[in-house]
């Protein structure tokens, strides 16, 4: 569990969670999904004590849900945000060694498939305290703590003090801080349909090749199903922040004029990381026209390859039925046939049968019958 109290002279890393809110700025708790459940009671007793009231129970258990899909909740005194996050390249990493052997039923294809794994952070926010339970590696997490914190000029790490970095803006509220957290969330997503892009160009480039071998069927099967569950998840995603987005527009009017403008940097925040997320909807879904597209080109080049073969045969047998029928007819058992009682009437048959096969097979050339299919 990490605990940090922002305000507006910089950021301080706390040791433990404070007895009571301090007098400027706000306090943001953040833990592991298996630390909320393992200290709830404790953290149910510093809500009470910083913020007046506790999570009610049903949020307790959507906080404690690993398998829970972006939705937005609220009550009169707080609001609840669940995200669901990219898993990460590193947690997974780091995982492998424990898991052992990867099981029979696990995701095949290559590794930017495997990162679409997702898991739900949950936001508690409140008026003066924001509450985030993430997954074990607490990745996201780490990241801004490590974006928001600076060391002091001259301060040792063992003093515990920070300052925002050169040009940064601190989180003025909870809900900036919420918003911000989510954004470097959304920016997983973005690059990762940059590998997803990457690996679906090289994967069409192989499917529209005329005389592609061994085409990695699963693979693909695999890559559409991922981005298909991507684009549920990048829907549920989008659904919860358009329900922060109206829940925000009722919030009453500040009398200062710094409070009206948080409130507006707070709505145009919320509208950036919506349009983010919908940009990844939108490529999500163009990526999977793409693979449709691509498979059916494949198919449809394969069709016409077939096609050109069975042409190129088709010729052939008719340069033949001609010789086939004059090798019938002087076959018969007549008594008197033309050219069957002359020295040279094989030469003139086998000529004659020559020229015919000759002119036919320039007339398929010329009618581009026998071109070769890869032309």
């Amino acid at each position: 569990m990490r605990i940090f109290h922002i305000h507006g002279g910089g950021v301080q890393e706390l040791a433990a969670l404070p007895a009571r809110m301090p007098a400027q700025g706000f306090v943001w708790i953040a833990c592991s999904r298996p630390v909320f459940q393992a200290r709830l009671a404790d953290i149910q007793g510093s809500l009470q004590a910083l913020a007046g009231l506790q999570l009610v129970d049903l949020h307790v258990s959507d906080l404690l849900n690993a398998q829970l899909p972006s939705h937005f909740d609220y009550t009169s005194q707080y609001d609840l945000l669940v995200f669901r996050r990219l898993a990460s390249a590193q947690g997974h990493a780091a995982a492998a060694p424990q898991d052992g052997p990867a099981p029979a039923g696990k995701r095949r294809g290559p590794p930017v498939l495997r990162r679409i794994d997702t898991s739900p952070v949950g936001f508690a926010l409140f008026d003066q305290l924001l509450l985030t339970v993430h997954p074990d590696d607490c990745a996201v997490r780490n990241a801004y703590a490590a974006r928001l914190l600076a060391a002091l000029p001259g301060a040792s790490p063992a003093e515990g003090r920070s300052s925002p970095l050169p040009g940064a803006r601190l989180p003025g509220s909870p809900a900036d801080l919420m918003l911000r957290v989510i954004h470097l969330m959304v920016d997983g997503y973005l690059d990762l349909r940059r590998e997803l892009t990457r690996q679906l160009d090289h994967w069409q480039t192989e499917l529209l090749k005329p005389r592609a071998r061994g085409v990695n069927w699963a693979s693909l099967l695999q890559a559409r199903l991922a981005l298909h569950a991507l684009d549920e998840i990048c829907e549920g995603q989008r659904a919860a922040l358009q329900d922060w987005i109206e829940t925000l527009e009722t919030w009453a009017l500040p009398d200062s004029p710094a409070g009206l403008r948080e409130l507006d940097l707070l709505e145009v925040r919320s509208r950036d990381v919506l349009e983010h997320i919908e940009r990844v909807v939108r490529h999500v879904r163009r990526l999977e026209q793409s693979t449709e597209t691509a498979v059916q080109i494949h198919f449809s080049v394969q069709s016409q390859r077939t096609n050109d073969t069975m042409r190129t045969l088709t010729a052939l047998t008719a340069v033949f039925l001609p010789l086939n029928l004059m090798a019938g007819i002087f076959g018969m058992n007549f008594e008197f046939l033309p050219l069957t009682d002359k020295a040279n009437g094989f030469w003139w048959a086998l000529a004659a049968m020559l020229f015919i096969a000759l002119a036919l097979l320039l007339l398929f050339w010329r009618k581009r019958y026998l071109a070769r299919s890869g032309r």
